[in-house]
């Protein structure tokens, strides 16, 4: 019989230990009100037979219970016999006495020193069987760890990290691991198997180049319909903000090199402070939203390099994405053109916010002369922030 993978092996640990904690929870909370959380081991008290739930910090089941026995805790133990199951969720699980059933137990260390007359299922970090310990029937579970010193009376069917045997198990073993076990001599009296898990397959030179150029065409698809909507909605906004790397791109390399660490920096520090918590959180909003925006500002202003004439804003805009989106799937050179995006992208629109700051002064003028000169002054800043928020009729780059 061919064991689970690995993961649906955690994955029914896992669903094991919720259904277990949620079940005996609720029930050790609606039949035994004696056994609430304690800070220290006490020992619960039971009516001898039927069904026991029990739910605690420190669980310790000292009487002999003519029945099953349900329970979870930090750590449980079972110091008395059992004539029925064992069912137990716990961070730790110690069975010394004696049960007549099956166990389930689901844990972080399970520890087995008393007979199980019958089978045992068991999800744990580290199970150990002692020399003193016993299943009567089959043992079948996952762990990480798992020693078995004591008699396993029929089957093991184990998936594992680390199995070490140094004592019986009467029927055959089966394990799943990556490693050898390590058996003692004749210590198992059928058949040993071990199943060790599949490698996983490195996707071929043409499969990684399918799954690049898929990649490619996605992003040629999508980003190309950003660009196309930024230069349709926002022709006038992105001239303006490009306008601010055609003549010195080196300072808006600059100015977004050092904004990338100094923003960050003051957001971090901000968040510290708790009263500035939410400057922290409206400046990286739109820090965010600048990062983002530096894909269209590259992408219109490689267009603008390569026409320099009339063309429509949208075709700028289209020309340019394209051309950084096949930039940006090269390996190597794509480490290059994302910073350069960023930081390009970044210093443009820093300086454009800048050059639009509220506080700028106007140098002061006075008579006739300095009130013409004035009003021309003003029809030339009228001017030029109306041509700032349009794109002229012929790029002069």
């Amino acid at each position: 019989m061919r064991l689970p993978s690995l993961a649906r092996r955690a994955f029914s640990a896992l669903l094991a230990v919720c259904i277990l904690v949620l079940a005996t929870g609720a029930a050790a909370f609606a039949v035994s009100p004696e056994s609430s959380p304690q800070s220290a081991p006490f020992a619960v008290v039971n009516d001898g037979s039927g069904p026991q739930f029990y739910s605690g910090v420190n669980i310790d089941v000292q009487d002999d219970v003519s029945g099953d026995v349900y329970v979870s805790g930090q750590s449980v133990t079972i110091s008395g016999n059992v004539t029925g199951d064992v069912i137990a969720a716990a961070q730790t699980i110690s069975i010394t006495g004696n049960v007549d059933g099956n166990v389930r137990l689901a844990g972080q260390d399970v520890t087995i020193s008393g007979e199980v007359a019958r089978s045992g299922t068991i999800f744990a970090a580290t199970l150990t069987v002692t020399d003193a310990g016993s299943f009567g029937d089959d043992l079948v579970g996952a762990a990480g760890d798992i020693a078995i010193s004591g008699a396993i009376g029929r089957d093991v069917e184990v998936g594992v990290g680390n199995l070490t045997i140094n004592g019986t198990v009467g029927g055959n073993l089966t394990y799943n691991s990556d490693q050898e076990a390590n058996i003692a001599a004749d210590a198992v009296s059928g058949n040993v198997e071990r199943i060790a898990p599949e490698p996983e397959q490195e996707p071929t030179a043409g499969e990684k180049f399918v799954g690049w150029l898929l990649g490619l065409l996605y992003a040629l698809v999508a980003l190309s319909l950003i660009t196309v909507l930024a230069g349709w909605l926002f022709p006038r906004l992105l001239h303006r903000v490009t306008d601010r790397l055609l003549p010195r791109p080196w300072l808006a390399l600059l100015v977004g090199f050092v904004a990338s660490i100094a923003v960050p920096l003051v957001v971090v520090l901000l968040l510290a402070t708790v009263i500035g918590a939410p400057l922290a959180l409206a400046v990286l909003l739109v820090w965010i939203t600048l990062t983002l925006a530096t894909f269209v500002v590259g992408a219109y202003f490689i267009g603008r390099l390569i026409f320099r004439g009339n063309q429509h804003p949208v075709v700028k805009a289209l020309v340019g994405g394209l051309i950084l989106i096949v930039a940006l799937h090269i390996p190597w050179l794509n480490i290059v053109v994302w910073l350069a995006m960023v930081f390009l992208g970044l210093g443009a629109q820093l300086l454009a916010i800048y050059d639009r700051r509220p506080w700028r002064r106007v140098p002061p003028v006075s008579g006739v002369a300095g009130a013409t000169g004035a009003s021309g002054a003003s029809g030339v800043e009228q001017r030029r922030g109306d041509d700032g928020d349009k794109p002229p009729a012929v790029d002069s780059d």
